[in-house]
């Protein structure tokens, strides 16, 4: 381990980013300290670059390190830190994943067994990184792992490109259709075709759903989605008319509607057509919507008078991460995950790496340090 180590750090929107050398923390007792593999570009990354996700509602300080959706080697262990959250033996050199999100276990969330929502929650891009431990996001060769994450160990010959996402997109979906109780045979529509309703579509095939539709614009996204198990899709630059898309959805359902709609696309403007896209005691399922501030009217009579409701996903349980992982193992064969992440940059080119995942690209970018 060298005593320096690189970080991308973030100043404030519209701003580029620096590359700065930082002194490489040695890990506390309890902590990690992971040399970063692969760190993806994140849709809530993508909305803190732009301005509309500020990081001072989170307590965020600046400048400091974007990126979460990652995975990396065991550099070093803290005292007492011996074994990943299933008992496995953790080593120097270990391949693993970890929440990106620490709880502190003794407030009423965390003690009602909501630990997403914890009173006095951690996370990664919100501490300076002028203060130790300095590595506090993903896109930079180290990330400090906190005290009390979830830490899984990697299935032997599971590559760092497919791992990557479990920490954030995956993991974030599993909890979104646990949320929404989707049931056997029940019918999915989501809208969007990026990371996150890719993995989705997979999840909602592997929960029993029925009939799965998925709505983009980008022709390529949507025929991904389909070798990801999605059984029709909406291409918004074919039917631009939103009754039209309505009607289909509800064609493609039986004439109900679907179940369950998830939205992952991070528009306020999609939200009143996916209500409009469900049946009567569906749920919608927002998960992409964090950039604050941005509105779309909506009739809340299409919610009250035909039953359906709406949940808001932040975060996930940590034992959600180990679900993800072994989600991973038993597909890595089934489904083209190596293809969710599209393009690699090194670090000196996240700049580059930014701009083509904000005009939509790339399906997922990824930074290689």
């Amino acid at each position: 381990m060298t005593e320096t180590g690189r970080v991308a750090l973030f100043r404030g929107p519209g701003q580029t980013f620096e590359i700065a050398e930082l002194p490489v923390p040695r890990p506390g007792p309890g902590a990690m300290l992971v040399r970063v593999q692969l760190a993806n570009i994140c849709g809530s990354d993508l909305h803190a670059w732009r301005g509309d996700f500020r990081l001072a509602g989170l307590g965020g300080k600046l400048p400091t390190v974007l990126g979460h959706e990652m995975t990396g080697i065991v550099a070093a262990l803290g005292e007492g830190l011996a074994r990943d959250s299933e008992g496995q033996p953790l080593r120097e050199g270990d391949h693993v994943v970890f929440t990106y999100f620490t709880g502190c276990g003794h407030c009423p969330s965390c003690l009602r067994g909501r630990r997403a929502a914890c009173d006095h929650i951690s996370m990664a891009m919100t501490d300076a990184a002028t203060e130790w431990p300095h590595f506090v996001g993903g896109y930079g060769d180290y990330f400090y792992v906190k005290p009390g994450s979830a830490i899984y160990k990697v299935p032997a010959g599971l590559p760092a490109e497919i791992v990557a996402g479990a920490n954030c997109a995956l993991s974030q979906v599993i909890a979104g259709f646990e949320r929404a109780a989707l049931g056997f045979d029940e019918t999915v529509v989501i809208q969007g075709a990026g990371g996150l309703g890719l993995y989705a579509t997979a999840v909602a095939k592997a929960f029993g759903a029925r009939v799965v539709v998925v709505i983009d614009a980008v022709a390529d996204r949507l025929a991904l989605a389909k070798r990801f198990g999605a059984d029709a899709t909406i291409d918004i630059a074919e039917t631009p008319d939103e009754k039209a898309r309505v009607a289909e959805v509800k064609r493609l359902t039986g004439g109900r509607g679907a179940d369950v709609a998830m939205e992952l696309v991070g528009r306020a403007d999609v939200v009143p057509e996916g209500i409009r896209m469900l049946a009567q005691f569906g749920r919608y399922v927002g998960i992409g919507n964090i950039n604050a501030g941005h509105s779309h009217p909506f009739d809340p009579s299409r919610l009250v008078m035909t039953n359906k409701s709406m949940l808001g996903v932040a975060l996930y349980e940590p034992d959600t991460l180990g679900k993800a992982l072994r989600f991973l193992e038993r597909n890595r064969d089934r489904l083209p995950l190596g293809e969710l992440l599209s393009a690699r940059f090194p670090l000196e080119q996240i700049d580059e790496a930014f701009a083509q995942a904000d005009r939509r690209a790339v399906v997922r970018a990824s930074l290689v340090p």
